[in-house]
């Protein structure tokens, strides 16, 4: 199923496996396993600290990876291919007329009407990798796929705790669920607003232009302090929003099926399959669904209020 943020796989064996020998279903360590990265202490792959900073790669920094190298080869691989065809066909087709669209929408409906005519191609690269990047992490956390490598370890494989393969089903697979992917994306967004606000009125005016002009003196011993104050929060905003919105989801999902196996432990596995098959599956399947528009609009959303941001700083008289 969906995930962000975990506990070392050890850890939740050892849950496993008391679990199992109670007889009953731990339904928090079940879900906190799965929304959970994996913890710095056990990363999959060990690199050295360099500046007292740990570089070790957890899950989640995986996921970036492969979210990453996805969009990379994917992107290269459509444009080279309709380059090599623009000769005989200007029109793109299939993958390049998709990704035409979304290029297209996110500079004409997204960074166009919030910083203006004049910086839309200067805005468009990063709000444009924003939204591609986010909307690439939320959907590849909607597949399964370490799930099916989970199932294929515990019913197939049997490789040992500490194998890499075994290791990497154990944690969360959506990397935007981790609140610290999406401080960093923030971050970003942080400091482009500040560079937009210095190209546009100079690094000087920039900063005088926090407070409006031609207030009473003393209004602005209030209203300066609330300004510094609101250029924070607009990236703790940003932050807390795309992280809690993935992670909810998840945990909401994992929440209605572990009733299946309360039940299962309380009165028996025909009960189990009966609140299965009558509620848990059923709403499951919707939330699901509702899952899909929501990390399409996540990255939407993200993507529209750092063009928003960067509007304000390079149009601060209006």
């Amino acid at each position: 199923m969906l995930q962000p943020e975990a506990q070392h796989a050890a850890e939740t064996a050892q849950h496993a496996a008391t679990a199992a020998a109670d007889g009953k279903f731990n339904a928090g360590d079940t879900i906190i396993g799965h929304v959970a990265n994996s913890s710095l202490d056990h990363p999959l792959i060990h690199l050295p600290k360099i500046m007292g900073i740990d570089f070790s790669v957890t899950k989640h920094v995986l996921m970036l990876w492969i979210v990453a190298a996805i969009l990379f080869v994917g992107i290269t691989w459509i444009v080279r291919r309709y380059l090599r065809n623009s000769p005989d066909r200007l029109v793109p087709t299939g993958a390049a007329a998709a990704l035409e669209g979304t290029v297209e929408f996110v500079r004409d409906s997204i960074v166009l009407p919030n910083v203006g005519k004049k910086w839309v191609r200067a805005w468009t690269p990063l709000l444009l990798t924003f939204f591609v990047f986010i909307l690439g992490a939320n959907v590849i956390g909607l597949i399964p796929a370490f799930d099916v490598l989970a199932l294929a370890q515990h019913s197939v494989l049997h490789l040992p705790e500490q194998s890499f393969l075994a290791r990497v089903t154990h944690g969360g697979a959506t990397a935007t669920g981790n609140f610290n992917v999406t401080a960093a994306l923030a971050t970003i967004s942080f400091l482009a607003i500040i560079v937009a606000g210095t190209r546009a009125h100079g690094f000087v005016q920039h900063w005088m232009n926090i407070a409006p002009k031609g207030l009473p003196w003393p209004i602005y011993f209030l209203l300066i302090p609330i300004e510094i104050m609101g250029m924070f929060v607009r990236p703790f905003a940003l932050t807390m929003r795309l992280a809690a919105n993935m992670t909810g989801g998840h945990i909401a999902i994992l929440a209605i099926l572990s009733f299946v196996f309360t039940f299962a432990t309380m009165f028996g596995s025909f009960a189990g399959i009966g609140v299965g098959v009558g509620f848990s599956v059923p709403l499951a399947a919707a939330i699901q669904g509702l899952e899909i528009i929501v990390v399409i609009v996540q990255a939407y959303v993200f993507t529209l209020l750092s063009a928003v941001f960067i509007g304000m700083a390079i149009h601060a008289h209006h």
